[in-house]
């Protein structure tokens, strides 16, 4: 079974458990206090478009993709019953460029966190960078290798793992535990990454 596949699969059965129906507060929390302003921005992984959304009402010009189609067919009824505009895209953020580059602001809820090698991860890192435009952020939501082992739940990946994959292409601006807004009896922990996109030889 393929990544789309799996992904399509849980989505159809329901087994989404990520989906709580409201922005995660660690998103919104940023955005308002930090202040993060109003510009062009990408949800990676953006699953239903409850976040995006958000994001939308905030003054937003957003961007969501997600690697399920059925996600982001839901994500396009959220939005028009909410009377939000949002592009909602079918694709794998790894094999493609995002229409609409350079964004201004990324959040990305638990995709870094999925892949296993340090090689992988920086992979990832450098895509991002390339997606942002000068002194673009990105807000990274991780499962946190400190929480307690368990059979399910998201990947959990430390620190030291996501300091080693941006570094090259990121000034870390805040990196702090949390927690994944969760329905959950109790939330998985969570890294919360702020960062911003350090000036490349090329830009």
């Amino acid at each position: 079974m393929s990544e789309q596949e799996s992904w399509q699969d849980r989505y159809q059965a329901g087994a989404t458990p990520w989906e709580t129906g409201r922005p995660d507060f660690n998103l919104t929390c940023a955005v308002l206090n930090r202040p993060i302003l109003a510009c062009k921005a990408i949800d990676i992984g953006c699953g239903t478009g409850i976040n995006a959304i958000w994001l939308a009402q905030k003054g937003f010009t957003v961007t969501g993709v997600d690697i399920s189609e059925i996600a982001v067919q839901k994500a396009r009824e959220n939005a028009a019953d909410n009377g939000i505009k949002c592009d909602f895209f079918t694709a794998d953020f790894q094999e493609k460029t995002i229409s609409g580059a350079p964004f201004g602001f990324a959040f990305d809820r638990g995709c870094f966190h999925s892949f296993k090698s340090d090689e992988e991860l920086k992979q990832f890192a450098e895509n991002m960078a390339r997606h942002l435009g000068k002194d673009g952020l990105w807000l990274n939501l991780s499962g946190n290798a400190d929480d307690e082992p368990r059979d399910v739940g998201p990947p959990r990946i430390s620190a030291r793992d996501i300091v080693v994959a941006v570094e090259p292409w990121f000034e870390i601006i805040s990196l702090t535990a949390s927690y994944f807004d969760s329905n959950r009896p109790v939330a998985p922990l969570a890294w919360a990454c702020l960062m911003r996109k350090r000036k490349m030889k090329d830009a």
